[in-house]
């Protein structure tokens, strides 16, 4: 007979392995299924976000930002660096290291309820049904084990086009542009997204021409307009070059080069580069994760059907992050976990997809949640709208981080908060100024009435809060 399980969560990714954390604090016979391997071809927890997503591709921002800041925006503050040159070896190597440190504490922290350890399985998990698991193990044996309750937390993978294959050679997907051993002279980026923007910015910081083919009309449609238009600014004086409207047909290798076909409003045209980055989106990792038999059933995106407490419909089957309805956003991911893993266990859980909030990690950074002033149009919401700049903002100033704003969005009768956007240094972590307001019904009077701390970056939300009833102090109303 097979062991059985409480709970076995199928993926060890943000959302898959906090489940399985949080199913064993809850007294709960955990195991954790995953089959990703590793740089160093053993298998490493953490999914695509800790391997090669979230946490690679901050630590090469940051080493690029920091090589930027060196060759550019020292020189400013009186501090001057003569020839100064990125090693590219290094900055991949201190990558690496920081991903083995993330990978590896996740199973630390899997044994670390000692009580009642995370049992974890390497290979890949099919759901069959009566919640049996088969798991074909990287030495080709098939096992089985069965649980109580299954959470499907399976992820996603890059998309990939018809016409430029992945060979993470010249042709790259998110994990290949991570692991480049030289700066490109000149790199193609299909897609002006998140993964598309972030590391366009990496190689255009330390040297390499960036074209950005992005196939919509609108750069970053999801956004709110103001925003967009402040971080495209400053893309632009960074020598990022994103070209709307612009729809590659077909990309050949030819020798050391990628030769790239696409169409904007004035015609076909052609660009030529050393390495091309596909980066047009992803799609739910689903393919052999279900058993005919299990009774799942998918979307027509392959797409695990849930409903608002991420339940399939099949008797103790869940499913949450990227492989279900809503964002794919690693934090996401992670807090659906806990809930389901808390109502397995009887107790009430649930996430706020509404006040879930999005970043990108570029220089400026965008951030925002809720509403953007186009949302609040099409449901024909009343609303009214606060401003405020950073280049007002003494903190921001003081840093050499002028550009961008801050942008409140609040319902016209009631006050209640909408939306914040932002575009600045460091507006990761201001965004969450909304989410606990939005979280709480709070108004943009609650946000003005609350007491900033002088000189800093939040200043500029209290200020945007003043705004949205003309009262900021520090510009012209």
């Amino acid at each position: 007979m097979s062991e059985q399980f409480d709970v076995v969560v199928i993926g060890g990714g943000p959302g898959g392995y906090v489940a399985a954390i949080r199913a064993a604090q809850l007294g709960l016979k955990t195991a954790c299924v995953d089959a990703f391997i590793g740089k160093d071809g053993k298998p490493a927890l953490g999914g695509t976000c800790l391997n090669v997503g979230c946490i690679p591709s901050k630590a090469l921002l940051d080493s690029s930002r920091q090589f930027h800041n060196l060759t550019h925006s020292f020189k400013d503050h009186g501090i001057t660096a003569d020839n100064a040159k990125i090693d590219v070896g290094a900055m991949i190597a201190r990558k690496d290291k920081i991903v083995k440190q993330f990978t590896g504490g996740i199973t630390a922290l899997f044994k670390g309820n000692k009580a009642n350890p995370v049992t974890p399985i390497a290979g890949f998990a099919t759901l069959k049904a009566g919640n049996v698991i088969s798991i074909k193990g990287h030495d080709g044996k098939v096992a089985e084990i069965s649980a109580k309750n299954v959470i499907l937390a399976a992820g996603s993978v890059p998309i990939e086009l018809p016409f430029a294959k992945f060979d993470n050679v010249r042709i790259l997907d998110n994990a290949g542009a991570l692991d480049v051993n030289a700066v490109p002279k000149r790199l193609g980026v299909i897609g002006a997204g998140v993964i598309g923007l972030e590391l366009g910015s990496v190689w255009r910081r330390l040297g390499s021409e960036v074209t950005i083919l992005e196939a919509l009309p609108e750069f970053l449609g999801v956004a709110d307009p103001d925003i967009t238009k402040a971080a495209a600014r400053e893309f632009k004086k960074q020598g990022l070059d994103i070209q709307l409207g612009a729809k590659v047909s077909k990309a050949e290798i030819k020798g050391e080069e990628v030769h790239l076909t696409y169409a904007d409003a004035s015609g076909e045209k052609t660009l030529v580069v050393d390495k091309l980055l596909v980066a047009v989106g992803r799609r739910a990792a689903t393919a052999g994760l279900l058993d005919p038999s299990s009774g799942v059933k998918l979307d027509e995106r392959g797409r695990v059907i849930v409903d608002e407490h991420c339940a399939t419909g099949v008797a103790g089957v869940w499913a949450i992050g990227d492989c279900v309805r809503g964002p794919m956003l690693a934090h996401k991911a992670s807090e659906e976990g806990i809930a389901v893993a808390e109502l397995i266990a009887g107790l009430p859980g649930h996430v706020n997809l509404d006040t879930v909030p999005w970043v990108i990690y570029t220089e400026p950074e965008i951030a925002w949640v809720g509403k953007t002033e186009a949302e609040c149009k099409a449901a024909e919401i009343s609303y009214k709208v606060g401003t405020f700049p950073f280049a007002a903002i003494g903190r921001a100033v003081a840093m050499n981080e002028p550009a961008g704003l801050v942008k409140v969005i609040a319902h016209a009768e009631t006050d209640r908060i909408l939306g914040l956007h932002l575009c600045g240094a460091n507006v990761s972590e201001l965004v969450h100024e909304g989410v606990v307001a939005m979280e709480f019904h709070g108004s943009a009077e609650d946000l003005a009435r609350i007491c900033h701390a002088h000189p800093t970056l939040s200043e500029a939300v209290h200020e945007a809060a003043l705004a949205v009833d003309k009262r900021a102090i520090h510009k012209a109303n």
